[in-house]
C-alpha cells in the first residue's frame, strides 16, 4: 500500500478551480478558502499531523490539508490558485500523508489534462458551453477595432462593473487601449469544471488581461458578485491600496437575480409587459433556417415588476457610490455612468413600457439621486446606447427580429459596441460634447433612432413573413453574432482542434500591496 504525500495526491487530481470552493467569507477578514477534492478509492491520514502558523514557516503558499476523511480531503487554497488573499483565521492547517488502499494509486495517474475537443451546445439563443479560442479571438478583434492610443500619459483611474460582456467589455477595451485607463474590472463568471467549459466571460477576461499587460496598463480583474457588500469592500481595498481615488465608474450589469445585502431577500427579474398581454412576431430557427414565430406573454403583476426593479434598477449602482464615497475614494470631478436603452416603439411594449423599462426608469431616477449626494463634486449620467447583440439582449423577446431588421436597414452605418464605447469615452474625456437629451441622459443611439431608419424598420417589420424574411432581415448575421458571444462561429478558429479550457483567472494584485 503506497503512501502518497498530500501534495502529490492534490496535484495528481487537478488544479483547484473556483467552482471547487465550498465556503469563504466575503468580509474583510475571510477564513481560508476551502476546496474539496474527491478521491477515487480510500484515502486516510496515516501519520500524525502537525499544526503550524503557516506565515512563520516556508512553503505556506502550497495547498494544505485541513481535514481528511474517507473519499474526500479538504485543502486550504493558496492565493495563487484563486486570486483571493490567503489568511489563517479560524482554522489551523494540517500536514500529513495520505494512504491509499487497494490497487488504486492516484499519483500513478499523472495530471489530468484540460485540453478538449468542444462542440457547441445550445438551446435557441442560450449556449451551455463556450469555446476558449473563439472567445479570445473575439476580444482580439474588438481590440483591433478600438481607436489608437490618444497619448502616452497615464489615463483615468476607472472601475468597470460588468467588464466581461457587452458594453462593459467594449468600454473596458477602449479605455485600456485608447485612453490608457488604470483601475479594476469586476465580473461574475464561472470557472471550468470537469464537465463544462468556463463561461465565455471568463475567457474574454483572461484575454483582456493579457492585452492590458502587453499595453502596459495597470489594470486588474476581480471575479465576484458585484451585488454583494463583500465584493464592494474588496474592490474598495484594492483601489485604495493601488490608486487612492477613482475618476470614473462604469456600471454595466444585466442579471437574472439579486440578493439584497440588507435583507438577504433574493429578487428575480422577469421580462414581461405591464398592463396588458404582449403578442408579437419573433425570430426562431428551425433546423438552422429562420422562421417567423408568434409570441404571447402575460402581463407582469406588481410583485414581478418590483422584483425586476430591485435587480435591474439603480439600487446597487447607488450602493456602489455610497460605499466608495464613504471610503473617500471619489476624486474631484468624479463621473459615473450606467448603461441603459430606449429603443423603438416596435419593442416598447416588451422593453421600455415593460418590466425592464420600469427598472431603467428607476436607473435614471437613481442618477439624479446620486447627483444630489455628490453635491457638485461629481456627476452621474445614464447612457442610452443603441441596439446590440449581447448575452443580455438575446433574452428579450422580439429583440432578435428587430435587431436583424435594423442591421439590414442600417448596413455600414451600424454601430458596434466598440464604436459606441469609443464615442462614450470621447465624451467623458472632453474630446466631444456629452450629447445630453432633455432628461440629462447621454445619447449614443442617434444612428438607430433616426426617423428615416425607424420608418424603414417599421415598414419591414409590418411586411415580414416566411416569404420575405430572407430579404427583409439579416438573420444569418444575427445567428452568427449570437454564436460569437460564446466563442462559436468565429472565422479563422479551428474548432476541430483541442482547446485549453482550464484558463486561470487573471492574477490578483493583493500579494503585491
Amino acid at each position: 500500500m503506497p503512501a502518497v504525500p498530500i501534495e502529490a495526491l492534490f496535484s495528481a487530481s487537478r488544479p483547484v478551480r473556483r467552482s471547487d470552493l465550498t465556503e469563504w467569507d466575503t468580509d474583510k477578514n475571510p477564513r481560508p478558502l476551502l476546496a474539496k477534492i474527491t478521491i477515487t478509492g480510500r484515502a486516510t491520514l496515516t501519520e500524525d499531523v502537525s499544526r503550524a502558523r503557516p506565515e512563520r514557516y516556508p512553503g505556506h503558499g502550497q495547498p494544505r490539508v485541513v481535514t481528511a476523511s474517507e473519499g474526500t480531503i479538504g485543502i486550504v487554497v493558496p492565493d495563487g490558485a484563486t486570486g483571493q488573499p490567503e489568511t489563517v483565521r479560524r482554522r489551523s492547517p494540517l500536514r500529513g500523508t495520505a494512504h491509499c488502499r487497494g490497487d488504486h494509486d492516484p499519483a500513478s495517474e499523472g495530471p489530468r489534462v484540460s485540453l478538449r475537443e468542444i462542440k457547441p451546445g445550445n438551446r435557441g439563443y442560450l449556449y451551455v458551453n463556450s469555446h476558449p479560442t473563439g472567445c479570445q479571438t473575439v476580444v482580439d478583434r474588438m481590440w483591433q477595432l478600438t481607436p489608437d492610443p490618444a497619448g502616452d500619459r497615464p489615463g483615468p483611474v476607472a472601475l468597470v462593473i460588468g467588464s466581461s460582456a457587452g458594453y462593459g467589455l467594449a468600454a473596458t477595451l477602449v479605455g485600456l487601449r485608447t485612453h490608457r485607463m488604470r483601475g479594476l474590472g469586476i465580473a461574475f463568471e464561472a470557472a471550468a469544471t470537469e464537465r463544462r467549459t468556463a463561461g465565455a466571460g471568463w475567457y474574454r477576461t483572461g484575454r483582456t488581461a493579457e492585452l492590458a499587460a502587453e499595453a502596459g496598463a495597470d489594470f486588474t480583474f476581480l471575479n465576484g458578485d458585484a451585488f454583494s457588500d463583500g465584493v464592494k469592500d474588496e474592490a474598495a481595498d484594492q483601489l485604495a491600496a493601488r490608486f487612492g481615488k477613482i475618476d470614473l465608474l462604469i456600471y454595466s450589469i444585466a442579471a437574472p437575480r439579486r440578493t439584497d445585502p440588507l435583507t438577504g431577500e433574493v429578487h428575480h427579474s422577469v421580462i414581461k409587459p405591464l398592463g396588458t398581454d404582449y403578442r408579437a412576431k419573433t425570430l426562431v430557427f428551425e433546423d438552422g433556417l429562420p422562421q417567423i414565430g408568434e409570441l404571447h406573454l402575460e402581463a407582469a403583476d406588481e410583485a414581478e415588476r418590483d422584483a425586476t426593479v430591485q435587480v435591474m434598477g439603480g439600487a446597487d449602482w447607488q450602493r456602489w457610490i455610497e460605499a466608495l464615497q464613504s471610503e473617500g475614494l471619489l476624486a474631484d470631478g468624479f463621473q459615473t455612468v450606467a448603461l441603459s436603452y430606449v429603443g423603438s416603439d416596435i419593442t416598447a411594449p416588451i422593453y421600455r413600457a415593460g418590466t425592464i423599462g420600469a427598472a431603467k426608469q428607476h436607473l435614471e431616477d437613481t442618477a439624479r439621486a446620486i447627483n444630489t449626494r455628490l453635491k457638485g463634486t461629481g456627476h452621474a449620467y445614464t447612457v442610452v446606447a443603441g441596439a446590440a447583440v449581447t448575452q443580455a439582449s438575446t433574452a428579450i423577446p422580439s429583440i432578435a427580429l428587430y435587431t436583424s431588421i435594423l442591421h439590414r436597414v442600417t448596413g455600414d452605418s451600424w454601430q458596434t459596441t466598440v464604436d459606441q464605447a469609443a464615442a462614450l469615452w470621447n465624451r467623458l474625456t472632453g474630446h466631444a460634447e456629452l450629447g445630453l437629451d432633455d432628461q440629462d441622459r447621454i445619447r449614443l443611439d442617434d444612428w438607430e433612432m433616426a426617423p428615416g431608419v425607424q420608418a424603414a424598420v417599421r415598414a419591414a417589420w409590418d411586411r415580414i413573413d416566411a416569404t420575405t424574411i430572407v430579404t427583409s432581415a439579416d438573420t444569418g448575421w444575427f445567428r452568427e453574432q449570437v454564436g460569437q458571444l460564446y466563442g462559436w462561429d468565429v472565422s479563422g478558429v479551428d474548432y476541430e482542434a483541442a482547446a485549453e479550457t482550464a484558463v486561470p483567472w487573471p492574477a490578483s494584485p493583493s500579494s503585491d500591496v
